[in-house]
């Protein structure tokens, strides 16, 4: 390569990091002008917690009818369950919630699901009204108006939308590095007489890795705090109803129903998941859940003999 042409590609190579240095200056400069504005630190972050707030009210009300449209549910009418209904009121007079609307859908597996808050839905699998009896019912019915009750549905929506605002400052706050540092690399690049966009990419991948751990981060902890609202509503349901074993029974019938059926049943045993899937689940293991009641069904019936 002649030297003339190396000069070249060096100038543009000088000229990409003025380039984005300029961008990374105005970016820091934005940010500066943010942080040392005459607005009271408390009061922008009153701002930004309450822009938060209503983005994740608004995603909770809307991911209601979104859910129930994505299921096909249909609102079952007290008329065809009057037994149901009769459940519902009473479960509800006892946890001083506003009944919910009941609906029934084909899930790919047996399950109940609570939506919104109070006045919210509850969303039943259409077999759950052929494998579950009525003490059973009442126990999953108890155990989805708990969370109701907690309003668990909102605490989720408003945990991950402030998640998302903080992965979100960080990505802002690392954006003036980031834009410094690829256009030293591609300096370098243009120096070298390559101007490819490998160490440009390499560089991408840092950073969006980087952004990636803390989301990860923010999604294990929301996880985490998912399942311990998961054995709350469990304990709650058991004060409602009074007998941890029917609710533990209602549990096995649904990981039963769940399992695979016919000549190869065999050769899908059940598998332990392992660490990483259980980490992101939202609910505990169904054993866990189970082995818990029954431990505190043991525990209530020496209580009682003493």
């Amino acid at each position: 390569m002649s030297v003339g042409r190396r000069l070249l590609m060096v100038l543009v190579g000088v000229a990409a990091l003025v380039w984005h240095a300029v961008a990374a200056a105005v970016v820091l400069w934005a940010l500066v002008v943010v942080f040392s504005a005459d607005v009271p630190p408390t009061t922008a972050l009153g701002v930004v917690a309450a822009v938060t707030v209503v983005l994740g009210y608004l995603n909770y009300r809307v991911g209601t009818a979104r859910v129930l449209a994505q299921l096909h549910a249909v609102p079952l009418e007290p008329r065809s369950a009057p037994r149901a209904y009769r459940v519902l009121e009473t479960l509800a007079d006892r946890m001083g919630v506003e009944p919910p609307t009941l609906y029934v859908a084909r899930m790919p597996v047996p399950n109940a699901v609570s939506l919104g808050g109070p006045g919210g839905a509850v969303v039943f699998d259409e077999s759950l009204f052929r494998i579950l009896s009525a003490a059973e019912f009442e126990a999953v019915l108890a155990h989805e108006l708990a969370h109701i009750e907690n309003r668990d549905s909102l605490v989720q929506s408003l945990s991950f939308a402030v998640g998302r605002t903080l992965v979100g400052f960080l990505a802002v706050l690392v954006l003036p590095a980031a834009l410094l540092a690829r256009g030293w690399n591609r300096l370098f690049a243009w120096a070298r007489g390559r101007p490819d966009a490998a160490s440009e990419a390499a560089l991408h991948e840092r950073i969006g890795r980087l952004v990636l751990v803390a989301f990860v981060a923010l999604t294990l902890v929301v996880r985490a705090r998912s399942r311990k609202r998961e054995f709350a509503a469990d304990d709650r349901a058991v004060e409602v109803t009074g007998d941890p074993l029917v609710l533990a029974r209602a549990l096995r019938k649904l990981q039963r129903a769940r399992e695979p059926r016919g000549l190869l049943a065999p050769l899908s045993g059940r598998r332990e998941e392992p660490d990483s899937q259980r980490w992101f689940s939202t609910h505990p293991a169904m054993d866990n859940r189970i082995e818990r009641l029954r431990q505190r069904a043991e525990k209530e019936e020496i209580r009682r003999r003493r």
